[in-house]
């Protein structure tokens, strides 16, 4: 009968890839607008880097092959979009990127493997690379911690894709089942943290996700009670006359009542500054015409 770890990792193998696959819809972006836009850089040569250090730890670690495989097809990927975001990228911007891929994923990754061939041995090489890994992948997997931050802050997930958080939580559970059955904590920790993340994450969707909808809503009610307001100032003007010149001031019984007048100021303290700079606007304009129209009957009367 198979080691249930080899079934554990096929699955986690098939999820990793899929969450590599995932900027496949930016590029096809980029390729297409030839242009790489607003889009961050540095995320792709940092996965660049941590998926090679860990093919590296998959080759020192005996039965290491399913290690091999998902992250050889992850540096594989991210290889890919560094390339590409290269060759699309503004001239500044791509010669400060060379400079990094150079430095990181070319020379500090080729002194990993210098130093861990011949100068480490057994046991420690095998440490020391896979200290190295798991704390490459927690600094990683701490990144969000951004994002939910901004959630909280602005209440609303519109920074925070659900699938992103999800495959998040699905992959570091996994990898952490994994770690436990073969027992190696270097996979099973920054996993284990990951798996920690994408629960919060997956919390702080479900409590916020609810929230852009109620601020929409207020807003269009905000809208609705300047229309109001707006309908009422207007009603209130058609019932009290203008006052002429030589006309006697008008009945008490046809001025609105108090109550009405004080109706009318709630609905103005709940309108918004902009809404009712609006309607103070409209208003110096009705009271404008109204005394050019006063004017003109003065002239004529004359």
């Amino acid at each position: 009968m198979a080691d249930p770890s080899f079934f554990v990792g096929i699955v986690g193998n098939i999820i990793s890839i899929l969450v590599f696959t995932s900027p496949i819809a930016t590029f096809r972006r980029v390729v297409r607008n030839k242009s790489t836009e607003e889009f961050r850089w540095l995320p792709y040569v940092t996965t660049l880097l941590c998926t090679s250090l860990w093919a590296f730890y998959g080759l020192l670690k005996p039965g290491g092959l399913l290690i091999i495989t998902v992250n050889a097809a992850g540096a594989a990927l991210q290889a890919t979009y560094v390339a590409l975001y290269l060759a699309y990228a503004p001239r500044d911007t791509k010669v400060k990127m060379a400079k990094v891929v150079v430095g990181v994923n070319i020379c500090f990754f080729a002194a990993v493997v210098v130093v861990g061939l011949v100068t480490l041995h057994g046991a420690v090489r095998l440490f020391a690379v896979g200290v190295l890994c798991s704390a490459l992948t927690i600094a990683m997997y701490a990144a969000p911690m951004v994002a939910m931050r901004t959630v909280v802050k602005t209440r609303s997930v519109e920074y925070m894709p659900f699938s992103l958080s999800f495959f998040l939580f699905l992959n570091g559970g996994i990898w952490s089942v994994y770690s436990l059955l073969v027992k190696d904590y270097f996979i099973g920790i920054p996993n284990a943290m990951g798996f920690v993340m994408g629960t919060a994450q997956l919390a702080l969707y479900m409590a916020y996700r609810n929230k852009k909808k109620l601020v929409v809503l207020k807003e269009e009610d905000e809208e609705k009670g300047a229309v109001h307001l707006m309908g009422q100032v207007e009603l209130g003007q058609a019932k009290v006359p203008s006052l002429k010149k030589g006309l006697s001031l008008p009945m008490p019984s046809s001025l609105p009542s108090p109550l009405h007048g004080f109706g009318n100021l709630i609905k103005a303290l709940s309108a918004t500054p902009l809404e009712l700079h609006s309607v103070l606007s409209q208003h110096e304009r009705v009271g404008a015409k109204e005394e050019h129209h006063d004017d003109e009957h003065a002239y004529s009367s004359k």
